[in-house]
Formats: structure tokens, sequence, C-alpha cells
């Protein structure tokens, strides 16, 4: 068997292997992210548990922001968020729910639910958390 340029013998049998990437694909990776919250017994669905939970709850609040309620469907995504940052935190593995480190991952999740709660509960008409300095706050930059 001849070696193509740039490859390297395998074992030693003569069998040559290329350091090229294949130009057809043939399969599928894994994603990184697949084994790291159960076992690999496990089925894929099963071991991405805290991604999905996040996202069904994501789903549920866009639902709910479409159908009209929209300060109750920007709550639940603000609270998805704020129970992924408790997940990353308090879970040791957590599948492709973690992206960057544990602290950035954190710290992303829980200021965007913070914000995206704190946006929801002072949301006219008739916000259910009054804050004094905002509306002079309002007036001043859009004057």
């Amino acid at each position: 068997m001849r070696a193509e340029p740039g490859a390297e013998q395998v074992n030693g049998s003569g069998a040559a292997k290329s350091r090229r990437f294949p130009s057809i694909t043939r399969d599928t990776a894994r994603p990184e992210g697949s084994g790291r919250a159960v076992p690999g017994a496990v089925s894929t669905p099963a071991r991405q548990w805290p991604m999905l939970s996040v996202l069904a709850a994501t789903a549920v609040g866009l639902l709910l922001t479409a159908l009209g309620q929209a300060r109750v469907g920007c709550l639940v995504i603000g609270v998805a968020l704020i129970a992924a940052s408790v997940l990353r935190r308090l879970l040791p593995s957590v599948g492709m729910l973690a992206v960057r480190s544990r602290f950035t991952d954190m710290l992303t999740y829980g200021v965007l639910g913070l914000a995206i709660t704190l946006l929801a509960l002072v949301m006219e008409p008739r916000p259910w958390l009054e804050i004094p300095f905002l509306e002079s706050a309002v007036r001043f930059t859009v004057r």
C-alpha cells in the first residue's frame, strides 16, 4: 500500500493514515458537553437535563409573552436564567449548560436573569415594583 504525501505510518504495518481532514464527512462528532451531566450509558436527552429544563422554561416564557402575558412571560424567562446560574453553581457537571468557566457562566446567567426579572417587575402599565428615581431618570434621558 502506498502512502499519500503527508501521511504517517501506523503500527509499522505499512498502512498509511492521512493527517488531512477527509473531503467527505461520514459521521457527526459528539457534542463536547454530552457526557458531563450523567454517565454515557444514559441517553443524550437525560444527560442534558439541566440545559433542557432551562430551555423548556424559556420556551414557556416566550409562549406566555406571545399570548399577551408579557410581564409573566418575562418573569418566567428571568427566573429560568437565574435557575441556570444556580444549577451551574450547585451541580458538579451540567452538560452543555456549561459554556465558559463556572464563574463566567454564573455571572452571565445571573446578571441577565436579574435584569430581565427587574424589567418585568417595573414594566408599564401598573408596575409591580416602584423605583422612586426611575421615572425622573427616564424623563432626563428621553427629553
